[in-house]
């Protein structure tokens, strides 16, 4: 039923792919547990090692604030279609925002799309799946827009005040480490 890897096999990658779906564990010594689903096309492999996605401006930044305090994190995908499958990436990972050295080289792997905050990005080193019997099957719908025409609506000045009201501090007082510098309403 279950089985470990040390890295992410390409049939992996490639199931990975197709997910619309998938949901973020990070924390830190003390505090809460934060739990994040996330959707539409943000998630990449970028390699057996190696993942990222596409963080957009949000209600709270709690990833990156735990991230910054511990790193440690799991990704965790499921199937909701006819093939029953859980599948879960253990590694740590970081914050890259405008301005940071691999910044650049990152963007281009993800589609343009209004409010980009910052990329997380995970190094990998243990990945595991489970049978998901026992997950129920879904249909997607479609993506919900309300999250970029929200920052359609937005200048780069409005999203900088935002981000520094809204992100910079988790919900247990941890600096999320969200950098000053503005970023542009517009593709990372």
């Amino acid at each position: 039923m279950s089985q470990f890897f040390d890295h992410i096999p390409e049939n992996l990658q490639e199931f990975i792919s197709r997910q619309k779906l998938f949901f973020i564990a990070t924390t830190a010594a003390t505090g809460r547990i934060s739990l994040s689903p996330k959707g539409m096309d943000t998630f990449r492999c970028l390699g057996a090692h190696r993942c990222a996605y596409l963080d957009l401006t949000g209600s709270g930044n709690e990833t990156a604030a735990y991230l910054k305090a511990d790193g440690r994190a799991t990704i965790m995908f499921c199937s909701f279609d006819q093939q029953a499958l859980i599948l879960r990436l253990y590694g740590k990972g970081r914050p890259a925002q405008p301005g940071d050295p691999d910044w650049n080289s990152l963007t281009g792997k993800f589609p343009s799309l209004p409010g980009v905050r910052q990329i997380m990005l995970f190094d990998i080193d243990s990945v595991q799946t489970s049978c998901g019997y026992a997950v129920p099957e879904y249909e997607l719908k479609r993506e919900r827009p309300i999250l970029t025409q929200w920052a359609e609506k937005k200048s780069p000045d409005e999203l900088q005040a935002y981000r520094a009201m809204k992100n910079k501090v988790s919900i247990d007082g941890f600096d999320t480490g969200l950098a000053a510098r503005p970023t542009e309403n517009k593709k990372a």
